[in-house]
């Protein structure tokens, strides 16, 4: 009989050969996290109420902020009412331990505490401990994070939007990763974005200022990761030749930060799920494209957050080791073929923190 025949699982193995090669890499690349109808209305409700011309001066009810799952910015994140001198949001987004609280610690220090606030966002699958100090009740509610899929660019979104927020009186935003350290005093960082003679909050003309960010247009890789979710399919909306790829680290103006939590448009195809999710990195190609198409002249484009891809592995950078900590290491970082050095660098293992901390009074911190 056939189903006897030795040449059977022969033929069933030839056969399915070239199914196999053709839905394998869909079967074995990684789930992406699809962002749910709830999470999507929820972003929603905080970007519009971000977004609204009173943002800047408002504050959210209390009958608003008892309110599940919407209640973003607590009363606790509400800091600007009383101070009104311009600050720096610091932005972190992460899916593990802060384990350079330490080192931030010493880097916000104790005379600077009136022109920063700390926001943190943490994937919420994941166990993460509260750092006692500045850190402590920085964390925003979150939801989960995936790499090479449109939860990042909602997760800086969701930063940008509780920031703008809670303090009127921030003027720029810095999103940062958990790998990344300061390179220089935070009296260093405040100066090189905001001038030291800055007028008071409502004489703040901030049209002088721009948003440090990467904006590329002649990477090798463009077309691929312009194409990750089918070909064609970002139009009409991003044209090829308007498609621009950079870093997922940058320092927006109050401006750009509204004009992100405002954009709804190029939203619709940077949420799509990649096909090739080897050449996805959408919080890699929104952010520069969109601020590319709305306001290239307002960016300088290039970031003040150093990394190092001459070594990278799978799409990671490369990470910096213990032994590779020195003063050395530091001077070399900071440097910048611009109008300013570097401000921040990653990456770096967790177990950089105390040969860090080794020189941090004396060469990070000391300007």
């Amino acid at each position: 009989m056939l189903s006897s025949s030795p040449f059977l699982p022969t033929f069933l193995l030839l056969l399915s050969l070239p199914i196999l090669f053709l839905f394998a890499p869909r079967i074995l690349s990684p789930r992406q996290v699809p962002i749910s109808l709830p999470d999507e209305l929820d972003d929603l409700a905080l970007f519009q109420n971000a977004s609204s011309e009173s943002s800047y001066h408002k504050t959210w009810s209390q009958s608003h902020l008892s309110s599940s799952s919407s209640a973003y910015p607590s009363s606790k994140f509400r800091l600007g009412a009383t101070n009104p001198k311009s600050k720096i949001a610091f932005l972190f987004l992460t899916n593990s331990n802060l384990h350079f609280a330490p080192l931030w610690e010493r880097f916000f220090g104790e005379k600077s505490h009136h022109l920063y606030n700390i926001y943190v966002h943490a994937d919420p699958t994941v166990k993460i401990d509260n750092p006692k100090g500045v850190f402590q009740d920085r964390f925003i509610p979150s939801k989960v994070t995936q790499r090479s899929s449109p939860t990042l660019i909602s997760a800086a979104r969701r930063l940008l939007a509780t920031a703008l927020l809670d303090d009127s009186a921030n003027a720029y935003f810095a999103v940062i990763s958990q790998h990344c350290i300061p390179l220089h005093s935070f009296k260093y960082v405040y100066h090189t974005l905001l001038d030291p003679k800055l007028p008071k909050l409502g004489q703040f003309r901030e049209f002088k200022y721009r948003s440090f960010i990467e904006i590329l247009s002649n990477e090798s890789t463009l077309w691929d990761r312009y194409n990750a979710r089918g070909e064609n399919v970002m139009l009409p909306e991003v044209p090829f030749d308007e498609f621009r790829v950079g870093s997922q680290f940058f320092i927006l103006t109050r401006r750009h930060a509204l004009l992100v939590v405002k954009e709804r448009r190029l939203w619709r195809k940077f949420k799509l799920p990649c096909l090739r999710v080897e050449s996805c990195y959408p919080e890699e190609h929104y952010f520069p494209t969109l601020l590319s198409m709305e306001d290239p002249n307002g960016c300088t484009h290039y970031t003040l957050t150093r990394v190092n891809w001459t070594e990278s592995v799978n799409g990671h950078p490369h990470t910096y080791r213990p032994p590779e900590v020195s003063p050395a290491l530091i001077y070399k970082l900071r440097q910048l073929n611009s109008t300013s050095e570097y401000l921040f660098a990653r990456k770096f293992s967790p177990d950089c923190l105390d040969p860090l901390l080794e020189i941090a009074d004396s060469v990070i911190l000391k300007d």
